[in-house]
């Protein structure tokens, strides 16, 4: 591998120009950026490189926004649950929340556009029989249910742009001034940021910037801080604050009726990507979408029109931007860049339709959190690059790069060299495999409630980031991140209105009950039931994790436990003998385990239902792993996920396990689950790769079956010729 250049995008900083020369010439950086927090000095700008110039949108402009703090973006927010001990009780509903983000709107009247719901019965109070105090943000029912609890759906102001609110604590960056959001809905907000952005691409000072780094547009995902400015809830999804009285009414005139704060509030759940969404929601995502990409496009092309590139942050106010929505290609960005947490979150990147090229910001960030003395920050390079590596053989992003002060990665020698080898062997790749279609020896299907529009970032809470009750199932999706499978989502509706493809090998269905993965009420669907029966007794192949197709319905847990051979005890069985309890031996599917096997949080009471079930994993009366033949089809059950090598080996096995396909399994394949092979048959080249930082060894098979060993260095990727002419 030799030095090449090229690809990779290098953060900037003011009066670090030399040492900024020298990164360039060492990893081959072609571009660099600012971040929040930095500016590039005439220095930097100076350098021969493309410069990206980050640009808010709808924040940082606070002297614009002070002027005009009714235009402030919205949310609605619910109070604490408050019982009811007496007929007349004060709520005070605002006192959980962080004043310096959030106040109370009453410009617009409380009494049409806030509810008092009595959560015992789910009704609502009369606004007759509530009123407000606006001086202390409390509000007292009259003629309350005794011992019934109560709640405020309220209406808000954003005063504080989250993430600029989260940089501000963590760099403690003192007396900095908070931005203020504002809404582009809103008449004044519109003009402004269409007028502005013309001014700023006409600026002498802005010639120099070669690609506009949209940050991102409108609406950030939902995060609000409580009352110690700690995160209360965050949703990188959710649409919460996007909503404004403007949205409400121009939603009411599209579709003919009006969005309940209800809606929005949902229980408290406030529309958590893990809920079931309702028609209402989905129908209020859809016309966001529209909203924000129509204004987008907008801006985007005064962007083209100034002769720059228009790119999209994936995070920060991407709301109404997600790149699987329909309407995202008609906003003509020429690029996305987003950060790189593992296989899956690149994946998420690289897949995204309707831009030129794709870009990845890689760990870590170069902020004191991690860059501090006594800290090896090549740890975390390692892990993050070696993780998404399997993902970029997949489908490969066309750009990477790094965010933060580059004087902090600057004084950790170490760090530089490792990232150095990094941009090197990614350029590499990429001139190996852009544009080539890998070897897959399967397709396969994830079922939920969200489908495509969710691709490659189910199971999220904030982007990437650890969660106990989830990481049995994101697992899954790093696993096939990097995978020699095809990868598609379905959502229940396309099912249901289009039916299951024919193309389909396996669909996996993964994630607790009533949740949006497992997909709650809607198996209780006779059509979808029988319609997914049929499919794998026919030949297909399901994959259940944790509790799928799960909701209590007609004598059944899972309501596929037919196919699965499996079902779960919820107590109403207890006086049934579950006899079916020995696992065994050896099974095609752990034919490659070396370690203890991890199901993560795992599942509770899962039992067989018959003895033609093959237990493969069982313990403490509960199957863990098994599988279970159904007319020509078979079912795979699997208690919990979470991401390992082994857990992916594991997973790939049960696919083609489900798929009957086991005979195919050893084509483009490594013995030792250690290591990976991808294939690249029009290219005709195959590379082997070493997934640890230690060597290893393995027996690699080619696509007729023949193997051969080979010995790789820690991190190693080899390059193979298929077919050598002889």
């Amino acid at each position: 591998m030799g030095k090449t250049t090229g690809r990779v995008t290098l953060p900037g900083e003011s009066n670090f120009l030399e040492e900024s020369k020298d990164l360039l010439k060492r990893w081959g950086a072609d571009a660099i950026r600012d971040s929040d927090g930095t500016k590039l000095d005439e220095g930097i700008k100076s350098l021969d490189a493309k410069i990206y110039t980050t640009y808010f949108v709808a924040r940082g402009h606070n002297e614009f926004a002070q002027q005009h703090m009714e235009e402030c973006q919205q949310i609605y927010l619910m109070s604490p649950y408050t019982l009811a001990d007496k007929e007349e009780i004060t709520i005070a509903f605002a006192a959980e929340y962080f004043d310096q983000q959030v106040t109370p709107d009453y410009d617009h009247d409380p009494k049409e556009w806030w509810e008092v719901i009595d959560r015992t019965t789910q009704e609502v109070v009369d606004v007759k029989d509530w009123d407000i105090n606006t001086k202390d943000h409390t509000l007292t029912i009259h003629h309350a249910k005794k011992f019934h609890e109560y709640t405020v759906s309220f209406l808000a102001y954003i005063l504080w742009d989250p993430t600029q609110m989260y940089n501000h604590i963590t760099n403690d960056w003192g007396d900095k001034p908070h931005e203020i959001p504002f809404d582009v809905r809103k008449p004044f907000s519109r003009a402004y940021v269409v007028q502005y952005l013309k001014d700023w691409l006409a600026d002498e000072e802005n010639k120099r910037c070669d690609v506009v780094r949209f940050t991102t547009f409108f609406y950030h995902f939902t995060l609000i801080f409580n009352k110690l400015a700690k995160e209360k809830f965050v949703d990188w999804c959710g649409y919460g604050a996007s909503v404004s009285t403007e949205a409400i009414l121009a939603f009411e005139k599209a579709y003919g009726y009006r969005l309940r704060p209800e809606v929005f509030v949902d229980n408290g759940y406030y529309n958590s990507t893990f809920c079931v969404p309702t028609k209402e929601y989905l129908e209020y995502i859809d016309f966001q979408q529209r909203f924000v990409a129509e204004t987008a496009k907008e801006l985007v092309q005064l962007v083209h029109d100034a002769g720059k590139e228009a790119m999209m942050f994936l995070g920060d106010n991407w709301i109404g931007t997600e790149p699987y929505g329909k309407y995202f290609p008609e906003i003509g960005l020429d690029a996305v860049v987003g950060s790189v947490g593992g296989g899956a979150t690149l994946r998420l990147i690289s897949d995204i339709p309707g831009v030129k090229y794709h870009e990845g910001r890689f760990l870590p960030y170069f902020f004191p959190d991690t860059f501090y003395e006594g800290n090896d920050p090549t740890i975390e390079a390692i892990d993050n690059w070696l993780s998404a590596r399997r993902a970029i053989m997949r489908k490969p992003i066309d750009r990477i790069g790094y965010g933060g002060y580059p004087s902090l990665a600057y004084k950790f020698p170490k760090f530089v060299d490792y990232i150095e080898k990094v941009c090197d062997e990614f350029r590499e790749i990429y001139d190996r495999v852009h544009g080539q279609t890998p070897y897959c020896g399967l397709k396969v299907a994830i079922l939920n409630s969200w489908g495509a529009l969710r691709s490659w970032h189910a199971y999220m809470v904030a982007h990437g980031l650890y969660c106990k009750q989830i990481y049995s199932y994101n697992g899954m999706l790093e696993s096939l991140s990097g995978a020699s499978v095809d990868v598609v989502f379905l959502s229940f509706d396309e099912v249901l209105e289009h039916g299951i493809p024919e193309d389909i090998d396996v669909i996996i269905n993964a994630g607790d009950a009533h949740t949006a993965f497992s997909g709650g009420d809607v198996w209780k669907n006779e059509k979808l039931i029988s319609m997914m029966r049929e499919w794998i007794y026919n030949g297909g192949g399901f994959v259940g994790i944790g509790e799928p197709a799960a909701v209590e319905n007609g004598g059944r847990f899972f309501q596929l436990a037919d196919a699965l051979g499996v079902d779960k005890e919820l107590g109403f069985t207890l006086h049934t003998d579950k006899y079916f309890h020995t696992p065994l031996a050896s099974h095609f599917i752990t034919e490659d385990v070396v370690e203890e096997l991890d199901f993560g949080e795992g599942m509770r009471n899962i039992y067989a239902l018959n003895e033609d079930t093959e237990i493969i994993s069982y313990s403490n009366g509960e199957v863990h792993l098994g599988a279970h033949t159904y007319g020509k089809g078979r079912g795979v059950y699997i208690a919990g996920l979470p991401y390992s090598t082994q857990n992916t080996r594991v997973l790939l096995r049960s696919l083609y396990y489900a798929a009957h396909k086991e005979e195919e399994f050893k084509k483009w394949y490594a013995d030792n689950l250690y290591c990976e092979v991808h294939a690249y048959p029009d290219n005709n080249m195959y590379a082997i790769l070493n997934n640890t930082n230690q060597e290893q060894k393995t027996n690699v098979y080619d696509g007729e079956g023949n193997h051969v060993a080979v010995t790789l260095a820690p991190g190693e990727i080899r390059w193979m010729v298929i077919n050598d002419g002889k």
